[in-house]
């Protein structure tokens, strides 16, 4: 092989060389890829922590009714931006990575049409027994791994009180017919009322007297009679005394 013939081979790798760096270059400034000014919201997972389960959750949980009565539905639809990247909340709204929220308190679990439902999540249905109430709700959202086992949801949870009160607030909203809001303190109220017929601590118990005219039980002594003084005769005015026998 001459020269003339070597050259024309290395041109030919420098020309390939040449023509797969250009184009490098021209599709990464086609399909840049800049970092946003403000970074939309992440989805948290976390592994569940062993020997958990919901009735631990729902242990740490605060009531719901207490968190609802100081919520705020507004702040709670800026929370619910953490959501809408697998959930949707209009009226008949799509189904994305999860189902749509529409309605969704006091709707039965695992239920929504044309939603395909992790095993875990129909176990914990019951066949559609089980509900979406505010308390479920308040438990599912603080930790849904520990809550629900086996779940496919991969939102790591609202720790904060106020955000849980305030989107379960603002879901309550996505309805033609809210739901009433549960009752702060009835829980606390009826506690008092049970407890209110029970003696102070220290007090003595009462004694309970016989009711007149019944008789003693069975192996009770009987009441022992003081004798009553002796009268003290006063002779008559006039009348001579008797003679001492």
């Amino acid at each position: 092989m001459d020269s003339f013939e070597i050259n024309k081979v290395l041109g030919g790798l420098l020309g390939t060389v040449f023509v797969v760096f250009s184009v490098g270059i021209v599709s990464d400034s086609l399909f840049a890829t800049p970092a946003p000014e403000k970074p939309g919201f992440a989805i948290e997972a976390t592994e569940p922590e062993a020997g958990g389960g919901g009735k631990k959750a729902a242990a740490e949980a605060k009531p719901i009714a207490e968190l609802l009565a100081h919520a705020d539905a507004k702040a709670g639809e800026a929370v619910f931006k953490k959501c809408q990247a697998c959930h949707s909340g209009e009226k008949g709204g799509p189904n994305k990575v999860g189902p749509d929220l529409w309605d969704i308190v006091d709707r039965p679990v695992a239920e929504h049409e044309g939603f395909s439902y992790s095993a875990g999540m129909k176990d914990f249905s019951k066949g559609g027994e089980e509900k979406w109430t505010y308390d479920n709700l308040n438990h599912f959202l603080t930790s849904p791994k520990k809550f629900v086992k086996g779940t496919a949801m991969g939102f790591a949870g609202l720790s904060k009180d106020q955000d849980r009160a305030d989107v379960i607030a603002y879901l309550r909203t996505l309805s033609d017919s809210p739901k009433p809001l549960p009752e702060a303190g009835a829980a606390a109220a009826a506690s008092d009322a049970s407890g209110a017929a029970k003696p102070a601590e220290g007090a003595a118990p009462a004694q309970a007297k016989p009711a007149e005219g019944a008789q003693p039980a069975e192996g009770a002594k009987p009441a022992e009679a003081q004798p009553a003084a002796p009268a003290e005769n006063k002779p008559v005015e006039g009348a001579e005394p008797a003679p001492a026998q």
